[in-house]
């Protein structure tokens, strides 16, 4: 999942702290268009201090600069339970966030899938191993929304889907990439992100995951492009799936390239989005003529599978008669 990140903060970079409810630090995480016409995007992580208090959050916002007015005005504006006397804002030393925020994670099972985050961790016997360190990407497999895509995939292929051309939108840290390659090894795939760290993360993840960086199949090529904007991307079109953890914002905004770039039948599959916000997510897919096929909730946080509609209409379910009529499946060209 690609979210904010942060590059290492310089010493000059400045930290507000304050308490606020769990629905306001997850609002405040996944409305990335807050802080689109700032200069620079400050990173955002959430905690609960005191599990006995569930509701009682805590929000770390750091910035690589000490914040003006009218920038803390904007977020006090979003959280109205904060107190502007609980706040702290103070200066921090040199530390890169994203990492230390994922540092410690204990290793994910999602299906078939084990996610660790350190080489010195065992492999799951009989599962597929995946390792995904700590990391300047967002996507260790810890977030619901990453744990979701995992299950939804485990799924498609305990179904009997078969898929030759994956996209990965948003790869983060390259896992879902990785993990779609695992199921189906003779696919194509292509990894991208609108963060080149990010792809630089996923690069490194290749080698360490023993997946090779290219075109053919069973590799994954890797490119820096904001939502499907690149010729690669859109060239290389057809997909059988497309994948996109991103949050409902860019979701919505992207539906009509998103939807373009996938194949009649195909499927796409879409998290980072908040329970709320699927009504509208799912709106705005189904006007591109896509059809809900699948959703699974974890939390308030749903996984979504949605079929693009063929140029005939739905497919009728076909009982298998027993004979063999010769025909293969068309996986779209590469």
């Amino acid at each position: 999942m690609s979210k904010r990140r942060s590059d290492p903060i310089a010493p000059s970079a400045w930290q507000l702290s304050l308490p606020c409810t769990r629905a306001q630090a997850e609002a405040l995480e996944a409305d990335e268009s807050l802080f689109i016409e700032w200069a620079s995007a400050p990173a955002i992580m959430s905690s609960e201090p005191d599990p006995a208090r569930p509701d009682d959050w805590r929000l770390d916002i750091i910035f690589d600069h000490k914040p003006v007015r009218d920038e803390l005005d904007l977020i006090f504006a979003q959280l109205p339970s904060a107190s502007r006397k609980a706040a702290k804002l103070e200066p921090v030393p040199d530390i890169d966030w994203v990492t230390q925020s994922q540092a410690g994670l204990d290793p994910i099972d999602a299906g078939p899938f084990h996610v660790r985050h350190e080489a010195s961790e065992r492999p799951k016997h009989g599962a597929i191993d995946l390792l995904i360190p700590a990391s300047r990407a967002f996507g260790t497999g810890a977030h619901e929304t990453t744990r979701g895509c995992l299950l939804m995939l485990a799924a498609l292929k305990a179904r009997g889907h078969r898929f030759g051309n994956i996209v990965d939108v948003g790869t983060g840290t390259g896992l879902l990439a990785f993990a779609s390659l695992a199921l189906w090894p003779r696919a194509h795939c292509l990894a991208s992100d609108i963060d080149p760290v990010s792809i630089d993360v996923t690069e490194d993840n290749a080698g360490m995951n023993g997946v090779a960086v290219g075109a053919d199949a069973g590799e994954v090529l890797l490119v820096a492009a904001p939502g499907v904007d690149h010729p690669l991307i859109t060239g290389l079109a057809p997909y059988d799936l497309v994948i996109a953890n991103i949050l409902a914002g860019p979701l919505i905004e992207l539906a009509p390239s998103l939807s373009a770039q996938l194949a009649e039948g195909g499927s796409l599959i879409l998290a980072g989005l908040l329970e709320s916000q699927a009504d509208r997510v799912i709106a705005a897919y189904r006007a591109q003529g896509l059809r809900l096929a699948a959703r699974v909730d974890h939390g308030e946080w749903p996984t979504l599978h949605l079929r693009k509609r063929r140029r005939f209409g739905w497919r009728r379910p076909v009982r298998w008669s027993g004979q063999d009529n010769g025909e293969t499946e068309n996986y779209g060209s590469w």
